[in-house]
């Protein structure tokens, strides 16, 4: 299998590699052999034997990585997108945990090209079920409150 670092043992663990290889990319892992794994890194065995170990990336990473895994799913810079495509993108996020990060909401109102108001007003409205608060003008573009919005394009649900 190719992409593979030197001294991953494949050894009839191909089609396993091959399987959890998009679970290790969407999570930040690096595959590595089991012979440079550490206390913090996963070993996978496959069959009985062991065939390599993922480390994990750091929690500081992590939001970086969400916002790469977004920019790609919708093909441009986030702050490119409509407003209803950067709500979407604030429900992703905090389903995913991207708001218990330190300075999280920062991160990603730079990311979003919006202020942080704006981006504590997206969770305000989600948490609210989708209805707008006082004195907000609900967005027609939204839909119905309570609704979830499409799907993320390019992701099959």
């Amino acid at each position: 299998m190719s992409g593979l670092p030197h001294g991953v043992d494949t050894d009839g663990g191909d089609a396993f590699l091959a399987a959890v290889r998009p679970l290790v990319d969407a999570i930040g892992g690096v595959l590595l052999p089991v012979t440079e794994a550490d206390g913090d890194d996963v070993v996978l065995e496959w069959g009985g034997r062991r065939i390599a170990a993922v480390r994990l990336p750091h929690l500081s990473d992590s939001l970086e990585h969400l916002l790469n895994d977004l920019r790609r799913r919708y093909g441009r810079p986030l702050d490119e997108l409509d407003r209803r495509t950067k709500q979407a993108v604030v429900r992703t996020l905090e389903a995913r945990g991207a708001f218990t990060v330190r300075h999280g909401v920062e991160t990603v109102a730079t990311a979003l090209g919006v202020s942080r108001f704006t981006v504590y007003n997206y969770l305000n409205r989600e948490s609210a079920g989708g209805v707008a608060g006082a004195g907000e003008r609900p967005d027609p573009a939204a839909g119905p409150p309570g609704g979830r919005g499409g799907p993320i394009p390019g992701r099959s649900e």
